[in-house]
């Protein structure tokens, strides 16, 4: 059974950093794709970066040279290291995975993504 359970959210003031974690369990697939989701009040959810097992990467224009997504395959830990965050990045962020590589193009469509995390809250403070 896969299983995805992400930490390391909290509060910080805009300019900040935070470091995202998602520990991967049973997942034997040697072909995915991974993802960072976001959900702000009053938002639709939205996809943040994406990476699969032939290291492409994917990011939001909003995130960009902020946010960066990698893998640490030794402890089956996807991580989104966010820097400078702003007021704008609160949400609860999801990680989700998929047992196939997908194109840059829908890389970040959430229906694309079969297993997901509970989440984990992100505030950011003016």
């Amino acid at each position: 059974q896969v299983q995805l359970v992400e930490s390391g959210g909290g509060s910080v003031q805009a300019g900040g950093t935070l470091n995202l974690s998602c520990q991967v369990s049973g997942y034997t697939y040697s072909t995915y794709s991974f993802a960072w989701f976001r959900h702000a009040p009053g938002k639709e959810r939205e996809g943040v970066a994406a990476l699969d097992s032939e290291r492409s990467v994917s990011e939001a224009a909003s995130i960009q040279g902020r946010f960066t997504i990698s893998q640490d395959s030794a402890k089956n830990t996807l991580k989104l290291e966010m820097h400078s965050l702003k007021p704008d990045d609160t949400a609860v962020y999801y990680c989700a995975a998929v047992p196939k590589l997908l194109p840059a193009r829908r890389a970040m469509n959430e229906g694309e993504y079969i297993y997901w995390g509970q989440g984990t809250q992100v505030t950011v403070s003016s």
